[in-house]
């Protein structure tokens, strides 16, 4: 067996439990910096480790750093969902939580579960994620402030308020600029957003989401794609109970959030999504199952341009 690195990594530190091929178990915690990967690496020289099979859960852009700098040092990264861990975890009977615990765990789940290699998205596609999350949290950070204004009553508080949104507005018309410009420098990233906007329902916003947040992985097929995103139907069955299908929501969330306006506008204006809402809605079902129904298609419909390397056409068959 070879040496095997659970990774439990939070904002601050991380935590590490090494699984030695003799089956021997070691930990450390270090700080989540630079300097903490470099006091990772002479720690697993000390334990006369040269190369690992590190596995930590995607936690956003915690373990990013840390994933990338161990895949660029040579060793074997897998970068799982939680979701799965959390799944392991009850099957194990684990009862305690701790963040040594946690990266036994993972590493137990490494050993037995061989999870896929990982490998960091290309440098310009790295960019685009951090201009892409940069500008998910003005907006998030507007709506606050949007909020906050609607309460103040106090003049001061009102014109503070104000002032802020002001100042995010142009942040976010920068941010957005730069996304623009970005992608026009890279030729790759300005074919991939032609072809995804000639789907109707699908901007230059939302065209930079995929690429960013979907596309930048290597899918097999679009249904791939799709589970990915939290996507598909999460069918709810025991004997004769049967409970109502619901999207799995598994995911980066803030794909979803930019699939929705453009999915109700393919509803009305992309034929392939148009005739989806017609057999649905003639089956009965529910506004919202459609719209989450025409998200799944555009998913679909993305995954087949940018793998054909053509653009849409009205007559493509249904995903």
């Amino acid at each position: 067996m070879a040496a095997v690195l659970g990774i439990d990594i939070s904002k601050a530190k991380f935590t590490v439990a090494l699984r030695t091929p003799e089956g021997k178990t070691r930990r450390k915690t270090c700080p989540n910096t630079s300097a903490g990967f470099e006091e990772l690496a002479r720690w697993l020289t000390r334990q006369h480790v040269t190369q690992v099979h590190a596995c930590l859960e995607a936690t956003g852009t915690y373990g990013e750093a840390l994933a990338t700098w161990l895949y660029d040092a040579g060793h074997q990264v897998s970068v799982v969902n939680p979701a799965v861990i959390h799944a392991y975890a009850r099957v194990q009977l684990a009862r305690s939580k701790t963040d040594a615990l946690d990266a036994e765990l993972i590493a137990q789940f490494t050993v037995t579960q061989q999870p896929p290699r990982w490998a960091p998205p290309a440098p310009e596609i790295r960019a685009l994620q951090a201009l892409i999350r940069r500008l998910d949290a003005l907006h998030g950070m507007h709506t606050q402030e949007t909020n906050r204004l609607e309460t103040a009553a106090v003049p001061d508080v009102r014109a503070s308020i104000e002032a802020v949104l002001s100042n995010l507005a142009t942040q976010i018309a920068h941010v957005k600029q730069l996304i623009r410009d970005h992608i026009d420098r890279h030729p790759g990233l300005r074919l991939q957003r032609a072809l995804l906007t000639s789907i109707p329902g699908i901007g230059e916003a939302t065209a930079a989401v995929l690429i960013a947040e979907v596309f930048d992985k290597p899918f097999s097929s679009a249904r791939q794609a799709a589970a990915f995103a939290g996507l598909v139907p999460r069918l709810s069955e025991s004997g004769t109970l049967r409970g109502r299908p619901r999207l799995s929501k598994i995911g980066p969330g803030r794909v979803r959030k930019a699939l929705y306006f453009p999915a109700i506008a393919a509803l009305r204006f992309n034929p392939t999504i148009r005739a989806v809402r017609a057999r649905l809605a003639a089956a009965g079902k529910p506004t919202m199952v459609i719209i989450g129904a025409a998200m799944r298609h555009l998913i679909h419909l993305a995954y087949g341009v940018l793998k054909s390397k053509q653009v849409y056409r009205a007559t493509y068959g249904h995903p």
